[in-house]
């Protein structure tokens, strides 16, 4: 059965006095029993802390990126043993920021999940089109390149460690949301692109979240879709009244 999940990704936000504060407020308000799974992803300096503090809840700790490497010269990246040593065992890859400003294509990071998946990682993979991209109607064309490019070599197997995150790139940070209706379009052509690949069991036990400006007025009814299972959560997440307003929005 599919899980509800709703991962917050903090990006370079909160040193780690903001990120103790955040926690702690996350602590206090959260029922112990949430209606989905609840991520948090903070920058790398505060993940050890952010795993130490909330360890004793439902929360986990996610990175929000990793290399595909173990060791070696590789200045200023981590790798999943490092992320796994302190207890880190989730990863999102392929975020549309990751992707844009740092050059990752769709070959490095099938590189990052095969390593992510090796070490035993959970992972949160990203995909979705830009705004050109939807106005010229390839919007199909760019996900299902992204996913079998950069995800589709795992074995069937290797899919229980997988959380699919669409995320138009044009309603990111921008205010703009993709409707309800479109969120669910590309949702159920994802489930079926996998099906294809893969089988109709694989298809429907993915979690598929939906990311792109996210908020507490409308996660209710974007979350009320057949295929949507939750959503990767930005600005909103690092508010913890709206974080968990987000997370309760299931029927």
């Amino acid at each position: 059965m599919r899980k509800n999940i709703v991962a917050g990704n903090w990006k370079m936000n909160n040193d780690l006095a903001e990120t103790s504060e955040l926690l702690t407020h996350l602590k206090m308000q959260l029922v112990k029993e949430p209606t989905a799974e609840v991520y948090i992803a903070p920058a790398f300096t505060c993940l050890s802390h952010a795993f130490q503090t909330l360890k004793e809840t439902p929360i986990k700790v996610a990175a929000q990126n990793m290399h595909f490497e173990k060791k070696g010269a590789f200045t200023g990246e981590v790798s999943a043993q490092m992320l796994q040593s302190v207890g880190v065992s989730t990863v999102i890859l392929g975020h549309s920021e990751r992707r844009a400003q740092f050059n990752e294509t769709n070959e490095i990071l099938a590189k990052k999940v095969s390593a992510a998946i090796e070490a035993d990682m959970e992972v949160i993979f990203c995909f979705g089109e830009e705004l050109k991209e939807r106005k010229a109607g390839e919007h199909f064309d760019v996900v299902k390149r992204q996913l079998e490019e950069g995800i589709f070599h795992l074995s069937k197997e290797s899919w229980k460690k997988v959380i699919l995150a669409y995320e138009p790139v044009w309603a990111i940070g921008t205010g703009e949301t993709a409707s309800p209706d479109q969120a669910q379009e590309v949702h159920a052509f994802v489930r079926e692109t996998i099906a294809g690949k893969y089988d109709e069991a694989t298809a429907n036990e993915v979690s598929i979240l939906y990311g792109g400006s996210v908020k507490a007025d409308n996660a209710r009814e974007i979350f009320g879709k057949e295929d949507v299972d939750g959503g990767l959560i930005g600005g909103a997440s690092l508010n913890a009244i709206d974080f968990l307003a987000i997370v309760n929005s299931f029927e």
